[in-house]
C-alpha cells in the first residue's frame, strides 16, 4: 500500500537567462546541453518591456527539465555540493519547491571547464510532489490538491535534509 503522504521529487528544471545578448544565450545553451547532455528548450519572450530591450518572440534565456529518477539524484547531490550543501530558508517556498543558484558551474564536483562557455552560473528548481499530486494536472476531472496533502516549506525542507544531508540556514 502507497504512503500517501510520502514526498518524492517530481523533476528538476536548469534555468539559464541571457535577456536579450544572444552570445550569451549561445553560451548558455552549450552549458545546460553540457551538464545534462540533452538538448534545452529557448524561452521566448510574450511581452514587450522597452526599457529593457525585450520585445515580443526574442529569445531571453534556456531551460532543460529532466524527470529521470536516477538522474536527478545524483544531480542534486552535485549540485548541492557546489552550494556546501547548504541553503537557505528563503530558497523553499510554500508549496514545498526549491530554487538555488548555481554562480559558476565549474564548482560542480566532475564538470570541466569549457572555454566556449566561460565562466557562468544557472538557475536550479527542484520540484517536490506527494502522490495523487496527479489530479490538479489530468485532462477529466481536475481537481484542487487539497490543503492538508499539500507540501508545506517545513515538510519540503526535512524531505532535503533527511535525503540529501542538507543544512538549512535560518536569516
Amino acid at each position: 500500500m502507497i504512503n500517501m503522504k510520502l514526498i518524492e521529487i517530481e523533476k528538476i528544471t536548469l534555468n539559464f537567462g541571457a535577456g536579450k545578448d544572444q552570445k550569451k544565450l549561445e553560451k548558455g545553451f552549450i552549458l545546460l546541453k553540457h551538464l545534462t547532455g540533452k538538448t534545452p528548450v529557448k524561452t521566448i519572450t510574450q511581452k514587450r518591456i522597452p526599457t529593457w530591450g525585450v520585445r515580443p518572440g526574442l529569445p531571453i534565456g534556456c531551460k532543460i527539465t529532466i524527470r529521470d529518477k536516477e538522474i536527478i539524484k545524483d544531480m542534486i547531490k552535485r549540485f548541492l555540493k557546489a552550494k556546501n550543501n547548504e541553503l537557505k530558508e528563503r530558497q523553499f517556498d510554500c508549496n514545498g519547491n526549491v530554487a538555488f543558484g548555481i554562480h559558476e558551474y565549474i564548482d560542480i564536483p566532475d564538470v570541466q571547464y569549457n572555454p566556449d562557455v566561460g565562466i557562468i552560473g544557472f538557475e536550479t528548481c527542484i520540484t517536490l510532489k506527494r502522490p495523487g499530486f496527479r489530479i490538479k494536472k489530468r485532462k477529466t476531472q481536475k481537481r484542487k490538491v487539497g490543503k492538508k496533502h499539500c507540501i508545506t516549506k517545513e515538510e519540503a525542507i526535512e524531505f532535503m535534509k533527511k535525503e540529501f544531508s542538507l543544512k538549512v540556514e535560518n536569516e
